[in-house]
């Protein structure tokens, strides 16, 4: 029954889109199993996937990311469709998903692999990331401390990572539930 329900789940959070204006877009909010959760549910957004962006070692393991100097950050890279949400849409999204003030981490994952990015593929996308810290710091009256990172390299998560929230069902709403992520980010975004 377990395996009909998480098929169920995975079918009805898929919005496969055929279009040709297929486009990617890459942030880091803390754990990306949660990253990949708030994503995966918006309309428009084909596939999100779990993985290391913004060092230097290439193809990071897990391990390597977490305790060791590589550098990168937990990213998840959104794979979307243009027609139907845009990368505005995306980028207040991952605001709405991250603490923008925490400059050690998010939540309960501290440490520099679990801050908050914004990554950037061109001119555009930098303008409007931007535009959104001056208008944040404005209504909060606070620094922001995400980082703003040209986008480099991807590099895939291992397989146990992807799809975590759907998988590890239970397990994932205990770990949700002990970082207290939820009640954090309602403290922040009811304001």
């Amino acid at each position: 029954m377990r395996f009909i329900i998480i098929i169920f789940i995975i079918l009805t959070n898929t919005n496969f889109s055929y279009s040709a204006q297929i486009d990617r877009a890459y942030f880091a909010g803390g754990c990306f199993w949660c990253m990949e959760e708030s994503f995966e549910k918006i309309n428009g957004v084909n596939k999100v996937v779990s993985g290391y962006s913004g060092g230097s070692t290439k193809n990071p393991t897990y391990k390597e990311v977490i305790y060791s100097n590589t550098g990168h950050f937990e990213v998840v890279e959104i794979i979307y469709d243009k027609e139907i949400v845009s990368y505005r849409d995306l980028l207040k999204n991952f605001w709405l998903n991250i603490d923008p003030f925490d400059s050690f981490g998010q939540f309960c994952d501290k440490g520099y692999s679990y801050r908050s990015v914004a990554f950037y593929q061109n001119e555009k996308e930098k303008d409007l990331i931007n535009k959104d810290i001056k208008d944040l710091e404005n209504k909060f009256n606070r620094k922001i401390v995400t980082y703003v990172r040209k986008f480099e390299n991807f590099y895939k998560a291992e397989d146990y990572h992807q799809n975590y929230y759907i998988v590890q069902f239970e397990k994932y709403l205990r770990y949700k539930k002990a970082c207290k992520r939820e009640e954090i980010l309602n403290s922040i975004w009811s304001k």
